[in-house]
């Protein structure tokens, strides 16, 4: 790199980050899609459009744009997945060994509960400052991330039931928790590597930062929403990419997800209708587990769905265009057929809460049994792995919450969870209609 003028600098093009502004581009105009000489690099296709270029050499202003980041303390790799190859910058942060004990579920469960309670008081923090107009902390969700990155290589299930549990009131918070969780166990099934892993969970987390521009009467509105109140919500992608933007910290991968996960491939998603190969992979991975936390979870004007009912109703959906097939797919895998809180009917005619999910046998996972439909009745509660050698039990069916109305799965699918729940002597829907 060689200084130019006070403020310019040539640069390669691996080096350009959204917010810098781009004065001269190296070669023949002919190496790259622009008709323009000099602009602000603020959209994250026209980042990935350049370096996909034949352009190698760029000089940049630093007088009017960013000027580059230092370097990391271990160069970033390059993107490897075969979805797409134009994964945007990773972030700068510390490498960790990839392999890890594998934890047991119950003794992660605490790490996971810490890990929830600090993450959730980062993003009310990062809301707070967007909304007293102070400059976003972009960096200080890096730790956050890297240790919920790490928690998870150790036990996934542990964080992914953790963050489960949302009030109406922190719904919004959890839900950027809940979806920086889906992204890193995504990621790590789509055999992304770790630093890739961790822009996909920093992305998740600050995904819907343009929230903390509406109103939280709106957002917590109990009823329907007014066309304006709609629209007012719908801006909150471009308010969000812009608060990005503007902190001069965020990563391009954190820019992009914020502005895209609302995209679909079918080109009908919003806020710029793309389609197909116009979205990043970051972009679908994020829309799949934005929208599985936002239906699974209790909002202020509905009950969430059940876990497995989701997984089957998001299966139509990605077969009528809404979601990336492959992403999709990877999805499941990474979460289960019955994901943790699923309600499901065994052999025995007892009914059992998913506790966690098999990789190695995605049909059998452990389950707790607490109640049997033959005498309707609650049961001693029992953890059973039906994958264990000698279980002869086995998931036949999927069940609904909304039949039996059973106030305590939520919990009952943690961890930690006391196993005893309430007894119950009839259908909790009988009791509900009594």
């Amino acid at each position: 790199m060689k200084r130019t003028a006070s403020s310019l600098k040539t640069i390669d093009i691996a080096q350009l980050r959204l917010g810098m502004f781009v004065q001269r581009l190296g070669g023949s105009w002919l190496d790259h899609p622009f008709w323009k000489a000099r602009f602000e690099l603020r959209d994250a296709s026209d980042l990935a459009k350049l370096r996909a270029s034949g352009v190698k050499h760029c000089v940049i202003d630093t007088a009017r744009g960013l000027d580059v980041a230092p370097p990391p303390a271990v160069p970033p790799p390059l993107p490897t997945s075969s979805l797409q190859p134009d994964v945007p910058q990773l972030p700068e942060v510390p490498q960790t060994p990839e392999v890890q004990p594998r934890a047991r579920l119950e003794d992660e469960a605490a790490v996971a509960t810490r890990l929830r309670a600090q993450v959730r008081q980062i993003i009310i923090s990062l809301h707070e400052q967007v909304r007293l107009g102070r400059a976003l902390d972009v960096a200080g969700c890096v730790p956050l991330v890297v240790e919920i990155a790490s928690s998870m290589g150790r036990n996934a299930g542990a964080m992914l039931s953790m963050v489960r549990l949302k009030s109406h009131d922190d719904y919004t918070y959890m839900h950027s928790v809940a979806v920086c969780t889906l992204m890193v166990v995504l990621a790590r099934q789509l055999q992304l590597d770790e630093a890739q892993v961790r822009e996909a969970g920093l992305a998740g987390l600050l995904h819907d930062m343009g929230k903390a521009m509406v109103p939280l009467e709106v957002l917590n509105k109990p009823g329907k929403l007014s066309d304006a109140e709609y629209e007012l919500v719908r801006q909150h992608p471009r308010l969000g990419h812009d608060i990005l933007l503007h902190s001069g910290s965020a990563a391009a991968g954190a820019l992009d997800v914020c502005l895209h996960h609302h995209e679909q491939p079918d080109g009908f998603g919003y806020p710029e209708g793309l389609a197909g190969a116009d979205l990043s992979l970051l972009a679908r991975m994020s829309a799949v587990c934005d929208v599985y936390d936002a239906i699974t979870s209790n909002r202020p004007y509905k009950a969430g769905w059940a876990p497995a009912e989701s997984i089957a109703l998001m299966a139509e959906w990605t077969r009528a265009g809404k979601f990336d097939a492959e992403v999709f797919r990877a999805f499941v895998d990474s979460i289960g057929i019955y994901p943790a809180g699923s309600l499901v009917r065994l052999q025995s005619q007892r009914l059992a809460v998913v506790l966690e999910h098999n990789v190695q046998a995605p049909l059998a996972p452990r389950v707790k049994v607490f109640y049997s439909t033959r005498s309707q009745m609650s049961l001693p509660v029992e953890t059973l792995d039906l994958a264990a050698p000698g279980c002869r039990e086995r998931i036949v069916a999927r069940e609904s919450n909304e039949q039996w109305r059973f106030p305590f799965l939520d919990s009952l699918a943690l961890p930690l969870a006391d196993e005893a729940p309430p007894r119950t002597t009839r259908p909790a829907a009988s009791l509900a209609g009594a």
